[in-house]
């Protein structure tokens, strides 16, 4: 589904502190020439796991339907969620291999829904490793939450 053999590479962040509490859910994006946006939402009264799917979603719904996407997220929950999870709770009725509702659904069913239109690979990459990208989304992630604002593009 690429267009153009374009890549954008996209970073996404995301956390509430407490948890719950106030959060925001930050994305870098480079896009095939190199230039690169990022920015970060506010959210107040949210949880980590939703600040993480928030990211993805704002970061993906900012790159141009049709694109390829290396996508690297610092949460499994959103990599495995994407990768394997999601599979089995669209057959199962939106419930958990415990029989319980799948926590975030609306979220997961608008990334799910967005996704599609692109041809992504999932990565997941360490946290707080000193990786340059998830380090500036962090950054964005507590520098929004500091802030009680959205900040960037």
């Amino acid at each position: 589904m690429k267009i153009d053999n374009e890549i954008y590479t996209l970073f996404t962040d995301g956390g509430a502190s407490p948890n719950p509490g106030e959060g925001a859910a930050a994305w870098f994006i480079r896009d095939p020439a190199g230039a690169v946006t990022e920015g970060a939402r506010y959210c107040p009264g949210t949880t980590n796991n939703r600040m993480e799917l928030q990211a993805v979603i704002d970061g993906l719904s900012r790159i141009p339907k049709g694109a390829g996407v290396a996508l690297y997220a610092d949460s499994q929950y959103v990599q495995k969620g994407m990768t394997d999870w999601i599979i089995k709770w669209k057959k199962n009725f939106w419930k958990t291999s415990n029989k319980t509702d799948v926590l975030n659904r609306d979220l997961w069913e608008c990334l799910d829904a967005l996704a599609s239109g692109y041809s992504i690979t999932w990565q997941w990459v360490k946290g707080h490793s000193g990786h340059a990208e998830n380090e500036r989304c962090d950054a964005l992630v507590q520098e929004a939450r500091r802030l009680r604002k959205d900040i960037g593009a």
